[in-house]
């Protein structure tokens, strides 16, 4: 059985007049009046569709092929032709067709050929990839994490797969999912099996848990032994936002790397932008000019002018400055010593500099107890780099490699030198300046694709009051 994808038929990888097998969904049916159907296939391989050719003198023409509706799954043996329509170049001629699912009710199917809103589909999350524009989105998702581990292998960094469940707050002060179970409570009530204190006798782990902010921490105790590696996974953050740029669940990447400062790593950080927005240009051609029809006219323009400028840079104090002088009136006010709002980064990112920058060297009180602190004990060595339409993606400093600062600064930040007793074992035993970032990779996919809301550029969207799938 010489089974392929459509891709590969579309693009022409396979001859014509080959006999091939395909299996798919069907996307639309139209019958003639010469006893011939025309069925549109998808596989989700690509956006476009095969079509494939039915004739009346199929055995199953009558009873089966004229009942097919949307969202029908069939396989189809058939040959590779010319075809003689406008709308395709090849399409195929079905020498037997198998129907293996049926849509149980076709007046209820959620998923119909018409267009929907962004808003229904999400209601309908477990259907939505059967769509074009989610179909696109998940190819391009795909080419981008692959793309990531390519390039950051090519730079020698090793994948390290940090824990999801811990018991420390990575940035000190972030709103983190409790866990728990309330199950083996015969191996809980008793103090012998679980080395706890009597505060958690009911914790599985013999203290609190939580779900991770970040796997910077542990990445750390990696780089300090094997120079270069980063993390890819799952993080969590239990904030009441209903914005389209937050989710609870999300994805980071996170590289570590010693012997590195925080020039180092802004140079590896515009360098990974640049090149797996490259890749996917090159990969992913035919999404992107799908989502240049239906979301964004000026996507690829935008994603090609990115890979080419240089990022400006800015100190935090200059972009306070700046911001206070440039005669526009912010709803946030504008003070040394406070974070900047969503108005100020799409301010300077997309009037002042009208291209990607650097705000580095953020005020130590608005900023992580790790963060290496620099000469004027006001700032410490930090970077965020902001983009057009999307503001802060990626967000890293240099960290504190020195044991009497760190020290300092836990105490700053209501934190006890106890809780993080290993991760000080790494000043203590052979320290080196070392430094990362992270980078959100829905808020890549919002800012690559022109989608809007972030719960359409992940497969099951994790929010507050949403956990249907």
């Amino acid at each position: 059985m010489n089974l392929v994808s459509i891709a590969d038929i579309l693009c022409g990888c396979i001859s014509k007049n080959t006999e091939i097998t395909i299996q798919g969904w069907i996307r639309t049916r139209r019958d003639s009046k010469a006893k011939i159907s025309f069925l549109d296939l998808y596989d989700g391989s690509c956006t476009a569709p095969l079509q494939i050719i039915a004739c009346d003198n199929l055995y199953n023409y009558k009873n089966e092929i004229l009942r097919l509706t949307s969202g029908c799954s069939i396989i189809v043996v058939g040959t590779i032709t010319k075809s003689i329509g406008i709308k395709q170049n090849v399409e195929v001629i079905a020498k037997k067709i198998k129907i293996l699912g049926w849509i149980e009710n076709p007046s209820t199917y959620p998923i119909t050929a018409k267009k929907h809103t962004m808003e229904y589909l999400r209601e309908v999350s477990h259907l939505r990839p059967r769509t074009n524009i989610i179909g696109a989105v998940t190819r391009i998702r795909h080419t981008l994490a692959q793309a990531i581990h390519n390039f950051m292998h090519k730079k020698g960094f090793l994948w390290i797969p940090t824990p999801i469940i811990t018991a420390y707050d990575t940035e000190g002060s972030s709103k983190m999912f409790s866990v728990s179970t309330s199950e083996n409570q015969h191996v809980l009530h008793n103090p012998k099996k679980l080395n706890h204190t009597d505060d958690n006798t009911c914790n599985f782990f013999g203290k609190k848990a939580f779900l991770t902010v970040s796997g910077q921490l542990n990445a750390e105790a990696y780089a300090c032994a094997l120079t270069k590696v980063y993390t890819f996974g799952p993080t969590f953050r239990a904030e009441y936002s209903n914005t389209n740029r937050h989710l609870a669940e999300f994805w980071m990447i996170e590289p570590e790397a010693a012997f590195m400062n925080l020039d180092n790593i802004i140079v590896l950080a515009e360098f990974l932008l640049k090149d797996i927005i490259r890749t996917l240009l090159n990969v992913r051609s035919d999404d992107m000019q799908y989502l240049v029809k239906k979301i964004d006219t000026n996507i690829i323009t935008r994603l090609e002018y990115c890979t080419n400028i240089k990022f400006n840079h800015i100190e935090y104090t200059e972009a306070i400055k700046l911001l206070k002088t440039c005669n526009r009136r912010f709803n946030n006010p504008i003070h040394w010593g406070k974070n900047l709002f969503s108005e100020h980064e799409k301010y300077l990112s997309e009037e002042y500099f009208k291209s990607p920058v650097i705000i580095k060297n953020y005020p130590k009180n608005i900023k992580a107890f790790y963060m290496r602190l620099n000469d004027d004990n006001k700032t410490v060595a930090s970077m965020d780099i902001l983009l057009p339409g999307i503001g802060e993606i990626i967000g890293g400093s240099q960290r504190e490699e020195r044991l009497y600062k760190l020290d300092q600064r836990l105490q700053e930040n209501n934190l006890t030198q106890e809780n993080y007793w290993w991760y000080r074992d790494l000043r203590r035993y052979g320290t080196v300046p070392h430094s990362g970032f992270g980078l959100g990779f829905e808020r890549l996919m919002i800012y690559v694709t022109g989608i809007k809301n972030i719960r359409d550029v992940i497969p099951f969207p994790r929010t507050s009051k949403n956990i249907n799938f």
